[in-house]
C-alpha cells in the first residue's frame, strides 16, 4: 500500500514537502503525529509522538494498512492478543483498545452490524474502563492501563483506566464519574507514570472523597508484575493503610 492510500485510510492530509501528516493509530492521537512518505520505492513511517516505529508498523498492519516489512524489523506479523471494550452506564459498547504482539494498541469502533471500523478512529465519547462496575463501587484503583486493571480485578478489586495509556490526556467526565469515590491511582515505575498519577490527583482534588497514590517498590515496574512476583491482596490492602513497608 502507499503512503497516499494510508494516509487517506487515516484521514491525513499532505504538506508541502509531498509527505502526509495523520494520526497515529498507535496511540490516541488528538494532535496529527505521524509523518508517512517514500524513499525508493518504500513506505516510510514515523511517529512525532514518541511510538516505536515496529509499534507504529504493528497498528497498521492489523489495520490491514501495512504489507511493507519494516527494515531491521523481523519477519512477524502482529497478532490480536487482548481487546478490551469500552461501554456506557448501561453496558452498549461505545470502542474497543486491541492490544497486539509485537506490543502495539489501536483503537476501533463497532459499525452498527456487527463489524468493525478498523481505520484507526477514535470515538466520540470517551469514558473510563468498566465503567458500570466503577460506578457501583465506593472504592477505585487507577493503573496504567488495561492488563493492570484486569490483574487488580483477578484479584477482587474495582479498577479502571482510561484509553491511550500515560500520555492520554485526564477528561472532565472522567473526574465526574469518579465523584464522591475514594480513588488510589497506582502508577507504572517511571517518570511517565509518576506524571500521569499527579496529574490525574490533581484533576480529582475537589470531586474524589479520597486520594492515594501507591508507590510500588522498585522491583515491579507495575502492578501486573508486583502481583506476578508473589504478592497479595491483603499486602496491597495494607499499602493503601500505609502499613506495607515498600
Amino acid at each position: 500500500m502507499r503512503a497516499a492510500d494510508i494516509a487517506k485510510h487515516l484521514g491525513g492530509r499532505r504538506l508541502k514537502s509531498g509527505h502526509w501528516i495523520a494520526k497515529c493509530p498507535a496511540h490516541d492521537d488528538s494532535n496529527p503525529s505521524l509523518s508517512i512518505g517514500e524513499a525508493g520505492g518504500r513506505v516510510l513511517v514515523h511517529c512525532h509522538a514518541g511510538c516505536e516505529q515496529t509499534v507504529v508498523i504493528a497498528a497498521l498492519t492489523v489495520l490491514g494498512l501495512w504489507t511493507d516489512p519494516p527494515q531491521n524489523a523481523g519477519s512477524t506479523k502482529p497478532v490480536v492478543v487482548s481487546t478490551y471494550d469500552y461501554t456506557d452506564a448501561a453496558g452498549i459498547l461505545l470502542y474497543q483498545v486491541v492490544r497486539t504482539k509485537p506490543k502495539g494498541f489501536f483503537q476501533r469502533i463497532p459499525d452498527g452490524a456487527g463489524r468493525w471500523i478498523n481505520r484507526g478512529p477514535k470515538a466520540e465519547r470517551k469514558v473510563l474502563y468498566h465503567l458500570p462496575e466503577l460506578l457501583e463501587s465506593p472504592i477505585i484503583f487507577l493503573p496504567e492501563g488495561e492488563r493492570d486493571v484486569e490483574s487488580l480485578r483477578t484479584h477482587g478489586f474495582t479498577a479502571s483506566c482510561e484509553a491511550g495509556g500515560a500520555s492520554s490526556p485526564w477528561l472532565p467526565q472522567y473526574t465526574e464519574a469518579l465523584r464522591g469515590r475514594e480513588v488510589d491511582i497506582i502508577p507504572d515505575n517511571d517518570a511517565v507514570g509518576w506524571e500521569r498519577a499527579t496529574r490525574i490527583a490533581r484533576a480529582l482534588l475537589g470531586a474524589a472523597a479520597r486520594i492515594r497514590i501507591l508507590d510500588l517498590p522498585t522491583s515491579a515496574k507495575d502492578i501486573t508484575d508486583w502481583f506476578s512476583i508473589g504478592h497479595s491482596e491483603c499486602e496491597l490492602i495494607a499499602m493503601m493503610e500505609g502499613t506495607y513497608a515498600v
